[in-house]
């Protein structure tokens, strides 16, 4: 289950960024995390939701909620010329001409889309940061 590491790269990386932020929004607590899942990054969301209450533990994360957003899969058609979203990831072939699609446009995302703080100051931290796991 690499999804638990995904999820303490996700916390880390909330972390590291509440920490970057002005001395007035510290200690701020993570209302909502949203992360930008590619239906080919090979994460199963629901094992993401399970972890997120392990891995948020005892850190400013806990109690938040993880929004997933999963990402359909795009492929640009050389033949068509258009960019054309599969239905499915069982035949990579475009849905208007059903020729072979090669150049994959989206579908392997795995980033935080951004974080929702609880402060006075009732900031938000909006980004797009690739989570980097490692095994």
């Amino acid at each position: 289950m690499h999804e638990l590491s995904i999820v303490a790269s996700v916390v880390d990386t909330v972390t590291e960024s509440l920490e970057a932020l002005p001395d007035a929004s510290k200690g701020a607590r993570v209302l909502q995390v949203r992360l930008r899942v590619g239906v080919l990054a090979s994460v199963v969301v629901e094992s993401l939701e399970f972890c997120w209450g392990i891995a948020t533990e005892g850190t400013s994360l806990e109690g938040s909620k993880l929004v997933v957003k999963t990402i359909p899969v795009v492929m640009h058609c050389a033949v068509c010329d258009a960019d054309v979203k599969l239905e499915g990831v069982q035949s990579f072939r475009c849905p208007r001409c059903d020729e072979p699609c090669s150049d994959l446009l989206q579908g392997r995302e795995l980033e935080i889309e951004s974080f929702e703080i609880d402060d006075e100051a009732g900031l938000e931290k909006a980004g797009n940061e690739e989570i980097g796991v490692s095994g």
